[in-house]
């Protein structure tokens, strides 16, 4: 991951499309349009899911059975939403260059976080919910 990062941060800064931290109005309007990308990017993954999806029940009706529709739509979107994801993993770089973020590193201390916490029983659950 952190070699990953770097390369985008790299060709990020070639571009001239880093985040700018040149002042606090600058970063604040930076942060908010990279904010916007990375929401469009996000919602074009949906947009890929919807179109597999609506594929999978054409094939369906068509009389494709429905485990082969479901594989033969994820094949024809996977292309698409492998760049989607890439665009969004990029904007989410620029976000730790811009924090000064290791990546890797909180994606491990992340996890170590879930993997720590006790899980509440069915009642607790139930409690929060009604809360």
């Amino acid at each position: 991951m952190r070699s990953i990062h770097r390369e985008l941060e790299d060709f990020q800064l070639q571009k001239g499309w880093e985040i700018s931290q040149a002042d606090a109005d600058k970063s604040t309007e930076s942060l908010l349009l990279n904010h916007m990308l990375l929401t469009t990017e996000i919602a074009e993954i949906a947009e890929e899911l919807r179109r597999m999806l609506n594929r999978a029940y054409e094939m369906k009706e068509k009389g494709i059975e429905r485990e082969k529709a479901f594989q033969l739509a994820k094949e024809e979107v996977a292309e698409d939403i492998g760049k989607e994801i890439a665009d969004s993993i990029a904007y989410l770089c620029k976000f730790a260059t811009f924090f000064q973020r290791d990546i890797e590193q909180d994606i491990k201390n992340k996890m170590n976080e879930i993997h720590t916490r006790s899980k509440p029983n069915l009642q607790e659950r139930m409690k929060e919910e009604v809360k």
